[in-house]
């Protein structure tokens, strides 16, 4: 009985050797093939996929130092801006207030000299007061000390006597 389960077994083992070359070669014929392309296919599938990440990856980086020149750039302008703005600003200021001092000056002026024709009309006016006044009067002090004939006498040797005291 060892023998027929030895040759059992032998045959067995021939059978499944038999077919395990079969199994592999059917394998390798119809589906190995495939699977080894599709196992091709993927594997290129990711080699694309990592680059097509490294590529975006590197476009990202570039995208960001892009964003970053540009806000750098952004900023420097708004600086300037601002820098110009303030210039103007101070610019506007300082020529208003020099536009301010020379009318005030120039309506001082005008002021002075409105003031001084003021005054010099007013004495104008004082001085032809003060002579209509002072006529008025000697006129009518003359009046009285002419009036009687005693005191024109008297006068008119004052008179004389002042003019030859001179």
């Amino acid at each position: 009985m060892d023998k027929l389960i030895h040759q059992f077994e032998l045959g067995l083992f021939f059978w499944q050797v038999l077919l395990f070359v079969g199994l592999i070669f059917l394998l390798k014929k119809f589906a190995w093939k495939p699977i080894l392309d599709a196992v091709n296919d993927r594997e290129e599938g990711i080699k694309n996929a990592l680059l097509s990440a490294e590529n975006a990856r590197k476009e990202m980086q570039n995208l960001q130092a892009d964003n970053q020149r540009i806000l750098q750039e952004a900023r420097m302008e708004r600086d300037n801006m601002l820098k110009d703005a303030r210039e103007i600003k101070e610019k506007m200021i300082a020529d208003s207030k020099t536009e301010a001092q020379a009318q005030g000056l120039q309506m001082i002026e005008q002021a002075k000299a409105a003031i001084e024709s003021e005054k010099n009309a007013a004495m104008a006016e004082l001085k032809l007061q003060v002579s209509t006044l002072s006529l008025s009067i000697a006129e009518k002090l003359l009046k009285d000390e002419l009036s009687n004939k005693e005191a024109q006498t008297k006068l008119v040797e004052k008179m004389l006597g002042d003019v030859k005291l001179n």
